[in-house]
């Protein structure tokens, strides 16, 4: 049935079921465009509060259901209200639009990722290993060139699935308030999400609910990098070398994707002073500058081929 405008001057009839895929194409537009705002964005707010909460219930014993409470009372009454507020038609569309469009992070990534690629074409190490920390946790400071493009391939590989894909994933099923769940409960795993003494017990049900969330999202986000570069050579990679990294999500993004792009990522890095030795993701020759604008390229593709198969879902239902 057709969800008509009730504004006289937009009195086009459109499908319902369009509405959330020319959402999810005006907020990848207006990211592009727009991009995070420089000041004020909600997220840095909701960052300051999930700081304060976690120093005032991160102490003494049950600290895992502290964590637990702690991530519930920060994400679930923002979404409950999303979910209750939006108004129906028009007016609840834009709303929709501009929820993504805050969580859409994919021109910040292709801005810290190409500041790097920047770096390293201009010959300045110094700059490319201080731009690459604000992008990885691991020790930068040694890094070669090489290792600087491998981190940010990397980066920007994984990240591509919590800036875009997984958002748009948990958009196209619950809208704007499924978008701003996953953006939430990505930024608390990044916040909490660690194996310290600080956090394991803390941080622990902000690591699993991301994991829940994002298990779905990250195994179509490797299928796309897959389809969008080196079909056969990424699937490959996708099914020898997932199962032992040490996320269970990152492992099939990021080994698809260094197979889409024939290259050799992994390897030993210094996280917090201690080396590990990670298993190798993909298949080909070590990263360089130049493969940054590369693994950008494979987002752009792979974030068009979600956008048009909405928009296909969205045609056949209607």
């Amino acid at each position: 049935m057709p969800a008509v405008s009730s504004f006289p001057f937009l009195a086009v009839a459109m499908p319902a079921t369009l509405f959330l895929p020319l959402a999810a194409v005006a907020a990848a537009g207006l990211d592009r465009l727009l991009g995070e705002p420089a000041r004020w964005h909600p997220l840095v707010g909701f960052g300051v509060l999930a700081s304060a909460l976690e120093r005032a219930m991160n102490a003494g014993a049950g600290r895992l259901l502290r964590g637990l409470l702690a991530w519930s009372l920060l994400v679930l009454p923002p979404v409950a209200l999303a979910l209750w507020a939006i108004p129906p038609g028009l007016p609840g569309w834009v709303v929709d639009v501009l929820l993504l469009t805050l969580a859409l992070g994919g021109r910040s990534l292709a801005e810290h990722a190409s500041r790097v690629a920047d770096d390293l074409a201009s010959g300045d190490l110094v700059a490319a290993r201080c731009h690459v920390g604000w992008m990885v946790s691991r020790q930068t400071d040694d890094l070669d060139a090489a290792g600087v493009a491998s981190a940010c391939v990397e980066s920007t590989l994984e990240n591509g699935n919590d800036a875009i894909f997984g958002t748009l994933f948990w958009f196209a099923l619950l809208g704007g308030p499924g978008a701003l769940l996953f953006r939430l409960a990505n930024t608390l795993d990044a916040m909490w999400g660690y194996r310290n003494a600080r956090f394991a017990d803390f941080g622990w049900a902000a690591a699993r609910l991301d994991d829940l969330l994002n298990y779905f999202p990250a195994r179509l986000t490797a299928f796309s990098y897959a389809l969008c570069g080196q079909t056969r050579r990424a699937l490959r990679c996708w099914q020898r070398q997932a199962a032992s990294w040490k996320s269970p999500n990152a492992g099939p993004v990021m080994a698809a994707g260094a197979g889409s792009l024939g290259l050799a990522l992994g390897g030993a890095a210094v996280y917090h002073g201690h080396r590990q030795e990670r298993p190798l993701l993909g298949e080909g020759r070590p990263a360089c500058g130049e493969d940054i604008a590369r693994t950008l390229t494979l987002l752009r593709r792979s974030l068009w081929l979600w956008l048009a198969t909405m928009l296909c879902w969205g045609l056949a239902r209607a």
